[in-house]
């Protein structure tokens, strides 16, 4: 099982993903896309991205708004593992031009 990060190491990590907020319980991040298709899009991709890595976030759809939240469930809070899927939810925005 992977360890869960403290406050302050989540506040490091943080500080390469400034579009996500959280504290040990879990990181968010709320995306804007284009349009809805766009939106249902990156959650085909982040769906890939999950099965791959075997880690699932969690994702509610409103419209064209996509928010994501993540968590180790297993764990109980953040792990490392939930800061390296927020950098390829981050590619993945960026790749659809959110």
């Amino acid at each position: 099982m992977s360890r869960t990060l403290t406050s302050d190491e989540i506040a490091r990590q943080l500080q390469d993903l400034p579009d996500w907020a959280g504290d040990t319980a879990s990181l968010r991040r709320a995306v804007e896309f284009a349009d809805f298709p766009t939106a249902i899009a990156a959650v085909g991709e982040v769906a890939e991205i999950a099965e791959e890595i075997n880690h699932h976030p969690d994702i509610d759809i409103r419209w064209r708004t996509v928010t994501f939240s993540l968590s180790t469930h297993s764990a109980g809070g953040v792990t490392q593992l939930d800061i390296e899927l927020a950098h390829r939810i981050d590619a993945v925005a960026a790749s659809l031009d959110s």
